[in-house]
């Protein structure tokens, strides 16, 4: 059987890691995982409001791709869609929560949230939809469902939005 629980963080500080790491290129790669990148999302969300993740986000991450040595073309590295999607929703439920609790609270419970699976666009997107060469490159639309506003304990499909 396949353990599918997210990898968690102990501390403010590890959160602080990734998210400074992606910005100056010196996360080493095999910590860019899943749950990296959504707890970098939610802590730019936080802490960084000077940068406009919509507009500078996409940038930011296919240069920190480059830079630790991987590509991004039209089957690997920079994904549009998955990262805009995840733009919006990391920003919505932290807007659903208190902003005020430690980081790593935060982080944790994106990350036990149904927002946290690793298949939690698919409640949204068809397989064939989100990994097209076009969501890659541009945003697109979902095929399944719409997002919907976040709502602390709902169910997955509730809860993504």
């Amino acid at each position: 059987m396949i353990d599918d629980s997210p990898r968690l963080f102990a501390t403010d500080a590890e959160v602080r890691r990734v998210g400074e790491g992606l910005l100056d290129r010196s996360l080493p790669r095999a910590d860019w995982t899943h749950e990296a990148h959504l707890a970098a999302c939610l802590w730019l969300h936080r802490e960084r409001c000077d940068i406009d993740l919509a507009a500078e986000l996409p940038a930011i991450i296919a240069g920190y791709n480059e830079a630790v040595g991987g590509r991004n073309s039209d089957s690997e590295g920079y994904h549009e869609t998955i990262t805009q999607a995840y733009v919006v929703l990391v920003g919505a439920f932290l807007a659903a929560h208190d902003r005020g609790q430690p980081l790593v609270e935060l982080v944790n419970a994106l990350l036990r949230s149904p927002l946290g699976h690793r298949d939690a666009l698919l409640a949204h997107y068809s397989r064939d939809r989100l990994f097209s060469v076009a969501a890659r490159k541009s945003w697109v639309e979902p095929d399944l469902a719409a997002f919907t506003p976040y709502r602390a304990g709902a169910d997955a499909n509730g809860a993504l939005g």
